[in-house]
């Protein structure tokens, strides 16, 4: 378990939790990231959500999902603590905050505590 600390702010634009299933076919949209490696999705029911590229397979302007994924980003402040949870996509990385919240998190945001 790695622990963090945020050095920038994040405030998420999206308020509601988003999930896409494996086997899921998802639209993909034209909207441009400032992150490489990932697509704007839709899917049937309207949600849209930034889906990290490898975890589609693409098929014109469609995309079917390969695994399960969450979307939830997490808003976090200067000096919070993180621990670092799960996994690390294309600069964001998945922590728990102190309140027991979990999403993802730029790793631009977050320092890694040192080994003591």
């Amino acid at each position: 378990m790695r622990r963090a600390w945020v050095i920038a702010a994040y405030e998420s634009p999206y308020i509601d939790p988003c999930t896409f299933s494996a086997g899921e076919e998802l639209t993909i949209g034209k909207r441009e990231s400032e992150w490489d490696g990932w697509v704007w999705c839709t899917n049937q029911e309207g949600k849209s959500r930034w889906v990290p590229e490898v975890y589609v397979e693409r098929r014109g302007d469609t995309c079917v999902m390969l695994r399960d994924y969450e979307a939830t980003e997490l808003s976090v402040s200067v000096d919070e603590k993180l621990v670092v949870t799960g996994e690390e996509e294309s600069g964001w990385v998945w922590c728990t905050n102190q309140t027991g919240q979990s999403g993802w998190v730029l790793w631009d945001n977050v320092r890694l505590e040192e080994d003591e």
